[in-house]
């Protein structure tokens, strides 16, 4: 009563076709695939002629292949980058730029110990609110009491 092996399974095949082994592929891309798949395999042992030539097939498969993708998905090697694409990396750009300038703006301890003792900050939090008001005290008590809960 031993259980039947299963057959290993496939991505991309319908589990309820009869033998994915014997499949034809209609598309004519892939068959065209296949053959230079079946083009580049070797068979015995390759001499430098053969090499060279098994080499100049690789590249001009590759190209293809590329040149294919490249069709189907609509997007070039040197392509310009989306308007989303382009936004988001605007976005982040101005963001470094902002905690560059942030990080750049002295702080006095004296008034970070202020912060710390009035408003029951930890350092780094009083640091952060100081460096986001240009170090003033003031402006940061004042934010900071002010802020939207």
């Amino acid at each position: 009563m031993a259980e039947e092996p299963q057959p290993p399974i496939r991505e991309g095949l319908d589990p309820t076709s009869e033998d994915p082994a014997t499949t034809e592929t209609t598309a004519p891309a892939d068959r065209k695939a296949a053959a230079a798949l079946s083009s580049l395999e070797s068979h015995g042992e390759d001499t430098s002629a053969q090499a060279s030539k098994i080499k100049n097939i690789d590249q001009e498969a590759l190209a293809k292949a590329i040149s294919r993708l490249e069709l189907s998905t609509g997007v070039k090697g040197g392509a310009e980058p989306s308007e989303k694409e382009k936004e988001f990396n605007e976005r982040r750009r101005r963001e470094r730029e902002e905690r560059e300038r942030r990080n750049k703006i002295k702080v006095d301890p004296g008034d970070v110990g202020l912060l710390v003792q009035e408003l029951d900050l930890s350092k780094t939090k009083a640091t952060e609110l100081l460096r986001a008001h240009e170090g003033d005290a003031v402006k940061a008590m004042r934010a900071f009491v002010t802020a939207p809960v």
